[in-house]
């Protein structure tokens, strides 16, 4: 913190004549004034040297006293982390945290509170790297996080600062249908048939609209087909989407309010929370699947800025314990802790044919390939707006 600095600057010139006398210096004054300076300067240099040194004594006392008590370190001061995480995380950290803090006041004596921030995942990122301070990132996908680390502000490595390599939840892609499903859609070929019409995102705006593409992509790939029939396919899906929303909020918009599309490419979370909410979306868990995995990162910049390295940690790694992880399983999303994810395997059916990111390359090779400007799927979306 800084400190407030005042200068006094003696610019009172009233005061000076009256010390001087209403016409300035005079002769007399003046050689009195020189006397008296030479028979005060000794005392003076030795109390300026003892001024001096009581000043570097000060600073280094306050020095010491910074480096041994950062904020964050424990006992007793208060620490303020801050969150920022994509929306639909929300409801889980609302109960993991509050069991966070108590466990940590009571182990370190040390009140922690939360500054929370949820958006969609893309413009969070892009509000970390503009200079929202967070502690702590939980963003859905590692590109995102990939991109704060590129900004200098994660240092590289992160993935291996936490369990399970950082992914602190899972989830797969669902297909949202109308009531009844009366297009029959059971299948992500279902979606290339000519009378239906498919609502995602854009992957070019859209972080969580990549897991959608790659999902179409990696049906074909993953089940002995090659990128080139990936392509045809993934190309015959496009052809049936009639708008491409920003975001995936803008996604259950065009198809809930607006009432377009026949199928909605959305995550099992979100429907497992909607019917939690009182929402009863019918839906179909494709058995060829992507595992959209969530990463968790701590700041680096930002926490040694803040001096809350400890304690952020510490909420990373608390994050996979059994009582975090339940949470995360409670509002829908699957559990990286393999005893939670028994606990709750009636509520998530198991995926026949179940391929992750690091199956199609891993991420930079698959912003490369596919969403960099020219790649793939601009070449798709040419050739199915012509």
């Amino acid at each position: 913190m800084g400190q407030r600095q005042g200068i006094a600057e003696g610019t009172n010139s009233a005061a000076q004549n009256r010390r001087l006398g209403s016409g300035g210096f005079r002769p007399g004054t003046l050689v009195r004034w020189w006397k008296e300076w030479f028979r005060g300067r000794g005392k003076y240099r030795q109390i300026q040297k003892s001024v001096s040194l009581f000043l570097v004594g000060l600073s280094l006392s306050a020095a010491i006293a910074a480096c041994g008590s950062p904020t964050g370190a424990g006992g007793g001061d208060n620490v303020q982390l801050t969150l920022v995480s994509y929306a639909v995380t929300r409801a889980a950290y609302e109960q993991i945290i509050p069991q966070f803090a108590q466990q940590w006041k009571e182990e370190h004596n040390q009140e922690v509170t939360f500054t929370q921030s949820y958006g969609g995942s893309g413009s969070q990122t892009r509000a970390v790297i503009d200079g929202l301070e967070a502690d702590i990132v939980a963003l859905a996908l590692a590109l995102d996080t990939q991109q704060i680390e590129k900004a200098g502000l994660i240092q590289p490595g992160w993935e291996q600062e936490a369990p399970n390599n950082a992914i602190v939840h899972k989830s797969v892609a669902a297909l949202v249908t109308r009531p009844g499903n009366p297009k029959g859609i059971n299948t992500w070929q279902d979606l290339a048939k000519d009378d239906v019409s498919v609502i995602t995102a854009n992957p070019k705006t859209s972080g969580g609209a990549r897991w959608n593409f790659l999902g179409l992509w990696g049906a074909i790939t993953q089940t002995g087909g090659n990128d080139t029939t990936a392509n045809e396919f993934t190309r015959q899906v496009f052809q049936n989407v009639p708008v491409l929303p920003r975001d995936a909020r803008e996604s259950s918009d065009v198809f809930f309010k607006q009432g377009q599309g026949d199928v909605l490419i959305n995550y099992e979370n979100e429907v497992i929370l909607a019917k939690q909410n009182g929402e009863e979306l019918p839906y179909v868990i494709p058995e060829v699947n992507i595992s959209i995995d969530n990463p968790i990162a701590v700041v680096d910049a930002n926490v040694d800025k803040h001096g809350t390295r400890e304690v952020a940690e510490a909420f990373v790694q608390y994050l996979f314990t059994p009582t975090a992880q339940r949470e995360f399983a409670k509002v829908g999303f699957r559990p990286v802790d393999p005893n939670v994810a028994a606990e709750f395997s009636s509520q998530f059916p198991p995926i026949r044919t179940l391929f992750t990111i690091a199956d199609l390359g891993g991420w930079d090779a698959v912003q490369t390939k596919f969403f960099d400007d020219g790649a793939i799927f601009d070449k798709i979306l040419s050739q199915v707006r012509r």
